[in-house]
């Protein structure tokens, strides 16, 4: 059955708060939780950045839904030896709880180690290679690599779920999506217009039928924002202010820090917003925005309402919005 599930805003909120929004949310009806792997916030005002793979740990001892992280970059600030060893212990310790996302990263959060930060395409073939590298050690392999990219010697993973860690691929673009469709368990992706989730849901089940696979049975997840408040003001407020990121139509993979995403925000203008992050106070609106994301064929939406007034946004998705999802 299609669900709603809680995008958890690791940069936005103290992870011990977070842990409250995730508990209130399974209380009101939410299931699962998608949490934001971020070395830094996106802009000062959000002010965190909890490393998500130890408040994941947490999670699973508080809630019972599924979650896993939307998502991890496998390529730089973490080997993807060590993201398999993470993965297998959540898998091990939450049996068919844990998924794995895995994307190809952003400059925000990758430049901690230094280094030269790649195009878009030697990026893609990074994650692909370290998808490969990842899939054997969870499968139990004894494995030596020596890749383009990654070397390792040889090491078996020795604590292992009993069922395997499903990855989920992030991604946008027609090559990586098909990839993700003939290689991986499911995909992630952002909201977008209809006209382009069409687009990425019919090259992943291209991809997956190239591999032998139903794309029927394998999940899609989409991440989406929204901002609601009481007021229509108050929640427009709360996107300019708490999430400005959400107003820039353009890539971000290259932006480098947060004080730059700052100095940016300050040409996001209330328009810019439309079509990317739904601000209304009127819940039936937000109702119908999910349900019609559901209609073109996503298994779970992970919701992040954007403002700080998640209590209050719980509390009316729980009692107005998701009971009136069909």
């Amino acid at each position: 059955m299609p669900r709603i599930g809680l995008a958890a805003a690791l940069e936005q909120f103290h992870p011990n708060e977070l842990l409250q929004h995730c508990t209130l949310a399974e209380h009101y009806g939410f299931e699962g939780v998608m949490a934001a792997d971020h070395f830094q916030p996106w802009v000062p005002a959000q002010g965190h950045n909890a490393f998500a793979y130890s408040w994941m740990g947490a999670l699973g001892m508080v809630t019972k839904g599924d979650f896993g992280p939307g998502v991890t970059c496998p390529s730089f600030r973490t080997h993807p030896a060590v993201v398999a060893q993470a993965a297998a212990t959540l898998g091990a310790m939450f049996p068919e709880r844990f998924w794995l996302g895995l994307g190809s990263g952003e400059l925000l959060n990758e430049h901690v180690v230094a280094g030269v930060w790649p195009d878009a395409l030697v990026r893609f073939e990074m994650l692909q290679e370290a998808t490969v590298l990842i899939q054997q050690l969870l499968a139990g392999k004894e494995v030596r690599y020596r890749g383009r990219y990654f070397s390792m010697s040889k090491v078996r993973l020795w604590t292992l779920p009993e069922q395997p860690v499903p990855i989920y691929i992030a991604a946008t673009g027609p090559q990586t999506v098909r990839w993700a469709g003939r290689v991986c368990d499911g995909l992630i992706t952002p909201g977008a217009s209809p006209a382009k989730l069409r687009g990425i849901l019919e090259n992943f089940a291209a991809g997956a039928r190239e591999a032998g696979k139903d794309p029927a049975q394998m999940p899609k997840f989409l991440q989406l924002h929204v901002s609601w408040a009481e007021t229509d003001e108050e929640a427009l407020q709360n996107a300019l202010v708490e999430w400005p990121n959400g107003g820039m139509n353009f890539p971000k993979q290259d932006v480098r820090s947060p004080e730059d995403f700052a100095a940016m925000a300050r040409l996001v203008r209330p328009e810019d917003f439309k079509g990317r992050v739904l601000i209304s106070s009127d819940l039936e609106a937000h109702r119908a925005h999910l349900q019609s994301f559901f209609e073109l064929g996503f298994d779970a939406i992970y919701v992040h309402n954007v403002g700080r007034n998640q209590e209050a946004w719980l509390k009316a998705y729980g009692e107005q919005v998701l009971p009136a999802l069909q």
